[in-house]
């Protein structure tokens, strides 16, 4: 099974494929969508869009594993990464692929162990299970990882 996990964010999207063959998981592509600082909110989605469709058609997954919103930031925070959550959710919708959201606390429980794990921590540990050469950019490996949280608890419901 292919995974494609998602970190939404308005200024960096990270995204991770990775492949789940029995209990063995391989990365196959993951990056970052950084958007021009000095673009439109509608300008950065549509960009975000296209490069996830992009990613989609170049790798085919069969499942999307989405972060969900992280409640203690703020206001505004929150709604850019509102939209581009909608935009992920319709990127899977328009492609028929189900989306699967999981808490930063059940990804970062499911890489690293402890719920409360700091970003490093989770490169790392992404870094570890997937035997790269290197560690993935911050987004990246928070995409990874919510990759990798489906691959070890998949939910049966989706959004």
């Amino acid at each position: 099974m292919r995974i494609l996990g998602i970190d939404p964010g308005s200024k960096n999207t990270g995204y991770g494929v990775i492949l789940k063959e029995g209990n063995y998981l391989r990365q196959i592509i993951y990056g970052e969508i950084k958007p021009p600082k000095s673009a439109k909110l509608s300008a950065a989605l549509i960009d975000i869009y296209e490069r996830i469709s992009a990613v989609i058609i170049q790798t085919n997954p069969q499942a999307i594993a989405l972060e969900n919103i992280f409640y203690g930031k703020n206001v505004r925070s929150l709604i850019k990464q509102a939209h581009v959550r909608g935009v992920t959710v319709l990127c899977g919708a328009d492609k028929s692929i189900p989306v699967f959201e999981y808490s930063p606390l059940e990804i970062k429980k499911a890489v690293v162990g402890y719920g409360r794990a700091e970003k490093r921590q989770v490169q790392a540990m992404v870094k570890a299970i997937l035997k790269l050469p290197v560690l993935p950019p911050a987004d990246a490996a928070d995409a990874l990882a919510a990759a990798i949280c489906h691959a070890n608890f998949s939910k049966e419901t989706f959004i």
